[in-house]
């Protein structure tokens, strides 16, 4: 039997792809030094968008498998990243992908037809609980997920922020569900986020390399949409370059849903390992441990 890591950190992701996305190069890092990673997806990704031809078969509206192909990316883009303890809420199926459209103002929002499956409609205390026995099984010191808003408003997103704020707050409560677990608190969570300056400095980069149309409508001059966080209310920074190319293999297993000539791997090529080995959190819950001189953590584990 392996020796429980004295560091744990838990992941509530809404689909397969956006885990390698938000902290992919943190994942890889903690892994490397040790300490133990555990990420939570709530969906299959079902509803998402097929971007190899010969695989658009597997749509919902066609013949459907779209969220089976995506448990394979998801399970290569793990190792890629040395993750070996990863779950889907409730057991893999026990919640659809929802969908989303886009409101005209550039936002995702739900979809004029959402199925009964979907995890937009779960009971809220049903999907918690089944975090719940997660959390206390673990027993991470640390909690990532999204914002209120889900970083651009999709449905899933902001369901998987509830899941996981309510999910750590009853598991730290001792008289709830007793069958679930010895309770435990959570001591940190986060917010995954993006950097105001960083994006900015990014796209600058790639204007001025001519490249026009990856994260089309962005200025760098103007306002940028709401996954991105003024540097102020940012509280950690994890310096995970040494691991940018696990990251980007990660992304590169999630084929169906992530290209090689798109916006990830643009501002990787011309930003170079700090567009993506960077990554940027907010503190929802906990203290703030020792910071650097740009008064952000460097570890989202510090005074733990």
């Amino acid at each position: 039997m392996s020796e429980t890591p004295a560091h744990r950190l838990l992941l509530v992701h809404a689909h397969p792809d956006d885990e390698s996305i938000g902290q992919g190069a943190t994942m890889a890092k903690y892994v490397a030094e040790g300490r133990g990673v555990t990420l939570v997806t709530c969906t299959g990704g079902e509803m998402g968008e097929i971007l190899v031809p010969e695989l658009e078969h597997l749509a919902a509206d066609r013949d459907g498998g779209l969220g089976e192909h995506r448990r394979g990316e998801l399970a290569e883009a793990m190792k890629a990243l040395g993750v070996t303890d990863h779950r889907y809420l409730g057991g893999f199926g026990r919640y659809h992908d929802s969908g989303m459209q886009w409101h005209p103002d550039g936002h995702a929002i739900a979809a004029d037809e959402v199925g009964e499956a979907a995890f937009w409609h779960a009971d809220l205390t049903e999907a918690a609980d089944h975090l719940v026995a997660i959390i206390r099984e673990v027993r991470p010191q640390v909690l990532v997920t999204y914002d209120q808003f889900g970083g651009y408003g999709h449905p899933d997103h902001i369901q998987a922020h509830r899941v996981a704020t309510y999910g750590a707050a009853l598991a730290a409560v001792p008289s709830y569900r007793h069958d679930l677990g010895e309770a435990w608190d959570v001591a940190k969570i986060y917010w995954g986020a993006m950097s105001a300056t960083r994006m900015r400095e990014g796209l600058r980069t790639l204007r001025a390399a001519g490249d026009t149309t990856s994260f089309q409508g962005m200025d760098p001059e103007g306002p940028l949409p709401p996954f991105v966080c003024a540097d102020e209310d940012l509280a950690a920074a994890v310096d995970a370059q040494d691991h940018h190319e696990q990251k980007m293999a990660a992304l590169r297993a999630h084929a169906t849903q992530i290209t090689t000539d798109g916006p990830f791997f643009a501002l990787s090529n011309n930003v170079g390992s700090t567009a993506w080995g960077i990554e940027y959190f907010r503190l929802a819950k906990g203290t703030q441990g020792p910071v650097g001189d740009d008064g952000l953590e460097t570890d989202l584990f510090a005074g733990v």
